[in-house]
């Protein structure tokens, strides 16, 4: 239980510190939220399971290739795959590509650091120089900008790392829609807590990279470099997509002078926490391509809800955002809650102190997110 002499003072959010000493969650215990946030992350689970899978054919079969027009196809091409591709009645692999891109430009943990080393520089060597052993062309401007093809492994390196990432949570998601079905999922703490047993289990789950040139494997990123799924790629995903982003072309200037937009890539509050749900559906919001994929995989359950809203499925991909939003405060909890320095029920006073700092500091980057309105 909260000690009251440990209680924050004078904090914005205290309620939402209280609620996480307490064993709830950021985001309130209603069984609408609980149908929302299940309902939504069993269609997201659908389309992260497709955009994982996307990813990592594309830096197993596609590196260090120049114009990889067929990279959204996983190796099954067809005409009838073409004309679906060109109509877009398909997954809109763009959207993994913009998070993918997105962390690789934020940096941190493991990955970026290892992907900066000399160890890997020196890999790509090897791997480029066989790869590319009968294109002269290909090798001659590898021999004028060294750094240019070595860029090109490191990004996909980034490709096969957040596909690998992507991978676990697709499973997380789809188990709690499987136990929500069964009765075992009931309320938003229960899904806080799902979500964080999986983070855990698959916490020191190995991040390698291999691909295979004329039937032989090569380690780009080899299991002694010792990257782990959550301090690797989920720490760094959640920083990168849940609270950095990116400015979203035509919302906000991006003219120097107009000083809409940070110098400074960690003061970024462009990420998931903090988007306004309503321009999804204009052009150029890249999220938007995420909730035109989810909406093809919604549960009845929760389609029959957005029917019943005053505008029916007419605003259906910002309804769909709303919800997804809630989700993600749900999986931003589990995060905190995983990553806390010491357990929430330790009767050691340095210990509470150390916890409640911790928390004040998550609540101090999230204050202008979108907490308070998900909780209306």
């Amino acid at each position: 239980m909260l000690n009251m002499k440990n209680k924050p003072v004078n904090h914005p959010l205290v309620e939402y510190i209280e609620r996480l000493q307490t064993g709830q969650a950021l985001l309130k215990d209603s069984p609408q939220n609980v149908l929302e946030v299940v309902g939504i992350l069993k269609s997201y689970g659908v389309v992260l399971d497709a955009y994982s899978k996307n990813l990592i054919y594309i830096a197993e079969n596609q590196f260090l290739v120049n114009f990889p027009f067929f990279k959204y196809f996983d190796g099954e091409i067809s005409v009838q795959k073409l004309f679906r591709h060109w109509w877009h009645d398909r997954i809109n692999f763009e959207y993994a590509e913009y998070c993918m891109k997105t962390m690789m430009w934020h940096g941190g943990g493991g990955l970026d650091a290892y992907l900066d080393s000399q160890e890997f520089a020196d890999i790509c060597k090897v791997v480029i120089n066989i790869k590319l052993r009968n294109n002269p062309f290909m090798l001659g401007i590898h021999q004028l900008f060294p750094d240019f093809l070595i860029e090109q492994l490191r990004v996909s390196a980034y490709y096969s790392g957040l596909g690998q990432f992507w991978q676990v949570m697709a499973d997380i998601f789809l188990t709690l829609s499987d136990r929500y079905d069964q009765g075992k999922i009931k309320s938003i703490p229960e899904v806080v807590k799902h979500i964080k047993a999986g983070l855990v289990a698959d916490a020191l789950k190995p991040i390698t990279y291999n691909v295979k040139i004329r039937d032989k494997l090569y380690e780009i990123i080899p299991k002694s470099v010792s990257l782990t799924f959550l301090a690797d790629t989920a720490v760094p995903y959640v920083e990168a997509v849940f609270f950095r982003g990116t400015p979203f072309l035509g919302t906000v200037s991006l003219n120097a002078q107009a000083y809409q937009v940070p110098p400074d890539q960690s003061r970024f509050q462009y990420g998931a926490l903090y988007a306004d749900p309503l321009p999804i559906g204009s052009a150029g919001i890249p999220p938007t391509l995420l909730m035109q994929d989810m909406r093809h995989y919604l549960p009845e359950y929760l389609h029959n809800i957005y029917r019943r809203s005053p505008r029916g499925e007419d605003d259906l991909r910002v309804q769909i955002c709303m919800s997804f939003q809630k989700s993600m405060f749900c999986v931003t909890t589990a995060a905190i809650l995983g990553l806390l320095p010491y357990p929430m029920d330790t009767e050691n006073q340095s210990e509470q102190n150390a916890n409640r700092v911790y928390l004040e500091k998550w609540m101090d980057r999230l204050k202008t997110s979108q907490i308070m309105e998900v909780n209306k």
